[in-house]
């Protein structure tokens, strides 16, 4: 038996390197083996990032400045060059809401990569023959098509932004079936202060509308004639070694597409460097580069300030000396994993700060405040 002393010390040296090793060493410049993490890494500094800022950026975490933000990651130029996890769990899957719905623009790009899915033009009515007829008929509802549904802008009677909309994904979740409660929406109108879709940038009214997303999914099985999560699985969790992925599902075991899909912080970041580098993988093409260009260019327009391309937030990033071009997903609680091409970034910042005034805000503020002003110096 060891002396109580010596036990001490080999106790805190493995105790250090079981530390060490859930928070994952960011010096290492060699790439990673088959089957584990997939990312060459290195320090803040090595990628062009001021330490000391991101110090302040802990500290201003640390001391509530910031609610419950949970793991902030950053990727430059390919490696994985910041991470911390203010919760302190490296491992657990993060349910970033309505980010989800960009990994579902990914997985309906790949379908019509392989040819499962004739393209963005195809009508969503025509993959629910046994759903119809269906309420408030309009042959209008006809020709929706896969595309409405990815910029939001259907002529579906549905915003999530309203309370009083028909539309609400609040008055879908107690339904059983949510692809019938889609297809059943009536269209909407216009009022006179409402810009229509012909007056619209792009042809366009975008109205977010979780629903549409997610009868996406039924899409997705019935074009490939795989459940979703397998099909999501085989073609770009797995090519990216993501190895967990928790899906919600609908009371009839439809995989929900429109939020609620738990990943890994580190794999979050892996899908905002695969569009970062033109749909490519550890030299593996996942999605086609001409799906990453068209999903991350606008189609619709949200404000004056932001617009909307197949599932992806497209704006820009103030700092006080500059303006960052980015394409991000987004989801409730402020969660936001955000690419900046210009700068061959990629950051994921989470957060369970979930339907609080200002949850959007606060993760902007860490990005321009912090890790954009972190490159400035």
């Amino acid at each position: 038996m060891l002396p109580t002393s010596l036990y001490q010390r080999y106790a805190l040296l493995f105790a250090t390197c079981l530390y060490a090793g859930t928070l994952l060493a960011q010096t290492s410049s060699d790439p990673a083996k088959p089957g584990q993490e997939g990312w060459l890494t290195g320090t803040p500094d090595s990628g062009g990032l001021s330490s000391p800022k991101l110090q302040a950026m802990e500290q201003a975490i640390q001391s509530n400045e910031f609610k419950k933000i949970t793991s902030i990651l950053i990727a430059r130029e390919g490696k994985l060059v910041y991470e911390n996890y203010f919760d302190g769990d490296a491992l657990a899957t993060r349910n970033t809401r309505s980010a989800t719905k960009t990994v579902t623009g990914m997985l309906i790009g790949i379908a019509i990569d392989k040819k499962m899915l004739t393209g963005v033009e195809a009508r969503i009515m025509s993959f629910f023959k046994d759903k119809q007829p269906v309420q408030n008929p309009d042959l209008r509802k006809d020709k929706i098509t896969v595309e409405d549904f990815l910029t939001m802008s259907s002529v579906l009677e549905c915003n999530d932004w309203n309370d009083f909309s028909r539309g609400n994904e609040e008055r879908m979740y107690p339904i059983e079936d949510w692809i019938q409660f889609t297809l059943d929406l009536p269209v909407r109108g216009f009022s006179s202060y409402d810009k229509k879709p012909q007056d619209s940038p792009y042809g366009r009214s975008f109205s977010y509308c979780t629903a549409g997303a997610t009868t996406l999914s039924g899409v997705l099985a019935r074009a490939t004639g795989i459940p979703t999560p397998e099909f999501a699985r085989q073609n770009l969790f797995e090519p990216l070694g993501i190895e967990q992925a928790d899906w919600i599902f609908s009371p009839l075991g439809l995989a929900m597409t429109g939020g609620g899909l738990g990943l890994r912080s580190r794999d979050l970041l892996k899908l905002g460097q695969l569009y970062l580098d033109g749909g490519m993988w550890h030299e593996r093409r996942v999605v086609s580069e001409s799906w990453v260009k068209t999903s991350t260019r606008p189609h619709a327009r949200i404000d004056d300030q932001t617009e909307y391309g197949y599932f992806w937030w497209l704006k820009g990033f103030k700092t006080a000396t500059n303006t960052y071009s980015a394409y991000y997903m987004s989801g409730n609680g402020g969660n936001k994993l955000a690419v900046f091409p210009e700068l061959r970034m990629v950051v994921v910042l989470t957060s369970t700060n979930y339907s609080t005034p200002g949850m959007h805000q606060q993760t902007d503020k860490l990005l321009t405040d912090y890790i954009l002003a972190a490159l400035e110096k």
